[in-house]
């Protein structure tokens, strides 16, 4: 693939409904696609970064700094024999990992295109359908929490996850796990706790949840291996985990039972597919998290939880759950059986209705290899 052409563009998005975590309350969303188009094919990628370094240190600000100066000087009239040397490529920028996952993921559905095939197929999935969950944001009070996973559950989705913070936790979780005893539930604390709330935490142990995520601080695995030896829940790392060494350490150490590779957070699909392939060697469960992606990040989610250690429902749902009108077509669709169809057409297998794009973008860049003289 000869890199010919990069257009970064800035999209702006509002969710359906206002979206609580202990990092804050979003609603209105900056997004950045990348378009690569390499031997006359077009590929996307998105960026999943947040409005704020709440999550991790990247932004959308941040992204489209690094991207602009940094990645497509690097990639621009370059051939790339396969997505797979994209890491090497940028290996001396340091971090910035979901800057790096757009363009590469980008690469990988040019990749796909090429060979004819599924981007689903080309990373090395096996499933046809692949399961949902569904994540719920803090919500007032217990009981508004419970009647919004009541609705959830009739939509199909096959686990709950509920987001968590100090104040907001146990007697929120305990409403929705006496309500629905028997539901595969699970929280996400986004970092709110700290080891001194070890005899707090412990009371989840009760309420037979599948994992509690990410308690502690974002960048600290040896505190959470203090932690899971103390709890008989599960911890689930997310924020930690940037890479196959992070999945190693904690895995090492103990630090936790299950993982959530997010494509952005791990750099794209090379590195997830050797983090999969760690952790199954390991007996490892992992599941695909989700950033409030438009429909071009849910397409590349989607792809990678064919791949085989994704044995747990992700946080993978439909298109309309988060927007009035998504930017590719078909809609993701949930099946009454919580099962997302994956799709059979080349590349990402959704058409990009870049007539939409084009009518939510704010600011548009585009670099060619001709312009740039290479």
């Amino acid at each position: 693939m000869k890199v010919e052409l990069i257009v970064l563009r800035e999209l702006h998005m509002r969710l359906k409904a206002p979206f609580e975590t202990s990092f804050g309350v979003t609603q209105d969303r900056r997004i950045l696609l990348v378009e690569v188009v390499a031997d006359g094919l077009a590929g996307w990628g998105e960026v999943t970064a947040g409005e704020t370094p709440s999550y991790n240190p990247e932004t959308t600000g941040t992204a489209w700094h690094i991207i602009s100066e940094f990645i497509a000087p690097r990639l621009l009239g370059k051939t790339v024999a396969s997505p797979e040397e994209f890491p090497a490529m940028v290996a001396a920028i340091r971090g910035h990992e979901m800057a790096k996952a757009a363009v590469e993921n980008a690469l990988w559905d040019i990749a796909a295109q090429h060979r004819n095939l599924p981007l689903a197929r080309l990373l090395g999935g096996k499933l046809d359908e692949i399961a949902c969950g569904v994540s719920l944001g803090i919500r007032e009070n217990p009981k508004a929490l419970v009647q919004k996973v009541e609705e959830e559950l009739a939509g199909g989705y096959r686990r709950i996850k509920l987001k968590i913070k100090p104040g907001k936790d146990v007697e929120y979780v305990s409403a929705v796990r006496s309500a629905f005893p028997d539901i595969l539930l699970s929280v996400d604390g986004n970092s709110a706790y700290t080891l001194d709330d070890a005899s707090h935490l412990k009371k989840f142990d009760d309420l037979r949840l599948l994992m509690i995520e990410q308690p502690l601080y974002w960048d600290d695995i040896y505190a959470h291996s203090k932690l899971q030896s103390q709890l008989e829940t599960a911890i689930c790392l997310d924020e930690s985990i940037t890479s196959y060494r992070a999945a190693s350490t904690a895995i090492e150490l103990g630090a936790c039972r299950i993982i959530n590779i997010k494509l952005g957070r791990v750099g794209g699909h090379t590195e997830a597919r050797a983090l999969e392939q760690l952790c199954r060697s390991h007996s490892l469960p992992v599941w695909c998290g989700g950033m409030l992606e438009s429909g071009i990040g849910r397409a590349h989610n989607i792809a990678m939880s064919t791949l085989p250690g994704f044995t747990l429902p992700g946080d993978v749902s439909a298109s309309r759950r988060y927007w009035e009108d998504d930017i590719i077509e078909p809609d993701v669709k949930v099946s009454s059986r919580g099962t997302i169809r994956v799709p059979e057409a080349t590349g990402l297998g959704f058409s990009v209705r870049r007539d939409l794009i084009n009518s939510l973008s704010v600011r548009s860049e585009e670099w060619s290899a001709c312009t740039v003289g290479v």
